[in-house]
């Protein structure tokens, strides 16, 4: 047999399997980095891979790129492509030491004038993009793009001088949140599930939570959708479930909706595999390249919140 220089992976699951179906998707679609992922979370590999992998992503200026987040084409960092690289980090144990401190470098780079980040710096100009995600010259602070990374630095007690105001944007961002959409509201829950100041977090999430209900931003019967609207610019058929606000059973989401809510939320995320072992994408396709490449990404998470949840995968 030809030596391949990589370690033997353990026995594989059931032939047939929810997790098995995926195994076969992700070797014969995915990209390296979710090659490794998929094998670090589900078949006992290492997370030096994983890493390994991730640092094809990285530039000098300390922030990723290369389509790390595949709606961002060419090889500019951007604070999308970096909060994707802090997430991949965060889930192997890996967010954390001189590293995140050479990103935190570069998030003070590029931050807007309050100290927080824009969704898409001007640099991407020239290359490809999603159409949902404009490029201008003087973009604004996004919760979309701060939240998440801030609730990421904070959970793993990561202390620099750029997340002083980058949290005071955030804490006013989401407190201010009136009319909104889902990822906006899922960005805010990833700050609220980590942030420091416990009692304000769930007050907040609280206040989120009824807003949730009130606007109709989670579709809580699947077997029913027409009865949920999808959010302005969004795909069609784009809704947003209990499970994409509460992807853990600790997160502050999680008491938005009752356990009936959710075991609708699961069984229609677990239906959704399809017949090649992956999830599909919902938000808005524009490239064959880029939904080939977030298939995969979806399949991982999917994956992660069933498991988290106790559903049997493999």
């Amino acid at each position: 047999m030809a030596e391949t220089g990589a370690p033997p992976l353990p026995q594989t699951p059931p032939a047939h399997s929810p997790l098995a179906r995926a195994e076969h998707f992700v070797w014969l679609t995915a990209r390296v980095l979710e090659q490794r992922r998929f094998a670090y979370h589900f078949l006992g590999g290492g997370a030096d891979a994983v890493e390994t992998a991730l640092a094809a992503y990285r530039n000098d200026d300390e922030g990723y790129g290369h389509a790390l987040e595949p709606d961002l084409r060419g090889p500019v960092s951007q604070p999308l492509h970096t909060g994707h690289a802090l997430r991949v980090l965060d889930s192997i144990g890996r967010c954390g030491g001189q590293r995140v401190e050479r990103v935190c470098r570069y998030l003070t780079s590029v931050s807007t004038a309050d100290g927080a980040l824009p969704a898409v710096h001007p640099s991407q100009r020239g290359y490809p993009a999603a159409p949902f995600v404009p490029v201008v010259d003087d973009p604004p602070s996004e919760l979309l793009a701060t939240g998440p990374v801030v609730g990421l630095l904070h959970r793993n007690e990561v202390w620099n001088a750029w997340l002083f105001r980058a949290t005071d944007f955030c804490w006013q961002a989401v407190e201010s949140l009136e009319k909104s959409h889902p990822y906006e509201v899922e960005a805010a829950v990833a700050f609220l599930d980590s942030a420091a100041d416990r009692p304000r977090a769930e007050a907040c999430a609280d206040r989120l939570g009824r807003l949730v209900r009130e606007q109709r931003l989670a579709a809580l019967d699947p077997g029913h959708l027409e009865a949920y609207p999808v959010s302005p610019g969004y795909a069609p058929g784009e809704h947003h479930f209990p499970h994409d606000y509460a992807r853990t059973p600790d997160s502050l989401a999680r008491a938005w909706f009752t356990d009936e809510e959710m075991a609708r939320s699961l069984d229609h995320l677990a239906d959704e595999q399809q017949e090649d072992g992956g999830w599909p994408v919902r938000w808005r396709q524009w490239a064959p390249g880029t939904a080939l490449e977030s298939r995969p990404i979806v399949t991982v998470e999917a994956l992660r919140t069933l498991r988290a949840y106790g559903r049997a995968v493999g």
